[in-house]
């Protein structure tokens, strides 16, 4: 039985007994303003960084007229937190942070759910990931590291705060791609969010991470990790506390890769609640607050919401699912 079947199979389950289980989450008829969103990794990760500050910029503003309440669930990759949005069937009052993240967990970890089985609100940015090297390590550049890492590529332990077909992931795969090592020999250590690949990096427990940047930016700032590139178009903005990381780019390395994150609502909401959703993030999104944000973290303004945002969703299921085939990992 496939993933899609499966899923289909469980939403019709939980929609039939939508009366009898409190488990699915139905909250129709609820006219309380206040939210619950739901982050699916631990407290210091991206998913965290980004859902938080989207909370407090609404709340700040008073976007929705209630209280928004924040909550982490932890496991497998986000897998776990998708399964308990999806199972939230109606739920008009529960958000979940999401990225490209969860899609790559819903594959490592067999999910019968994916992110096309929620309610779609809104894309709220992008950002370039980074690779990131204890302060004292003997790779000073990205050229020292790549070379020891093409020598012997078993010997060097990489990680990522996301699980394999998440960004961390695929992001070190796709550079070995390019380089020429065999993603099959690359010795890839799972971490669960920016928290964990921290401790990692800081206890040597891994030679390199590869992350987004704006979660790590403590340990940057005062010297116990480094930057040795991003894998942006261009470099971070000047002012940035990233401004003087290379792009892989100018160090010859032709990669370019993109993180995401956005918003997901339970399935089967209706129609005139996921308009109002929709409008909490296009209010938000139009405040200098959530703009200063943006800036603040070095992300791209990828703000698209609805269809819109369903169709990219599709675009990134299909843009996982075919690496993880080309990896052999599916």
């Amino acid at each position: 039985m496939t993933r899609t079947v499966r899923r289909h199979l469980a939403l019709g389950t939980c929609g039939v007994l939508i009366g009898a289980l409190a488990g699915c989450g139905v909250t129709r008829g609820d006219d309380s303003r206040d939210i619950l969103m739901i982050i699916p990794n631990s407290p210091g990760g991206g998913y965290d960084l980004t859902g938080r500050a989207a909370v407090k910029v609404m709340e700040d503003q008073d976007v929705t007229g209630g209280d928004i309440t924040v909550t982490n669930i932890v496991g497998a990759g986000g897998a776990v937190a998708m399964t308990e949005l999806v199972g939230k069937v109606g739920d008009e009052h529960t958000l979940m942070t999401v990225g490209l993240g969860v899609v790559g967990s819903t594959y490592s970890f067999g999910s019968q759910f994916g992110l096309q089985d929620a309610t779609p609100i809104a894309q709220l940015m992008s950002e370039p990931e980074g690779i990131l090297v204890p302060g004292d390590s003997p790779y000073q550049t990205l050229d020292d590291f790549l070379e020891a890492w093409a020598a012997d590529p078993g010997s060097l332990a990489v990680g990522g705060g996301s699980s394999p077909g998440g960004p961390d992931h695929l992001f070190p795969m796709q550079l070995a791609q390019e380089v020429g090592i065999d993603p099959n020999d690359v010795n890839f250590v799972t971490y669960d969010g920016g928290g964990p690949l921290t401790s990692a990096l800081l206890g040597k427990k891994i030679d390199a991470g590869f992350s987004g940047l704006p979660e790590f930016q403590g340990s940057i700032d005062s010297g116990e990790l480094r930057v040795l590139a991003v894998s942006g178009e261009e470099r971070y903005p000047e002012g940035s506390p990233f401004a003087d990381a290379p792009t892989l780019t100018e160090e010859g390395v032709d990669l370019v890769f993109l993180n995401w994150r956005g918003v997901l609502a339970p399935p089967e909401i209706g129609d005139e609640r996921t308009d109002e959703l929709i409008g909490y993030f296009e209010q938000m999104h139009e405040t200098p607050e959530w703009q200063q944000v943006v800036e603040d973290n070095g992300w791209t303004d990828d703000f698209k919401t609805g269809e819109d945002f369903g169709t990219f969703i599709d675009e990134q299921d299909q843009r996982v699912s075919g690496t993880l085939e080309e990896l052999g990992l599916l």
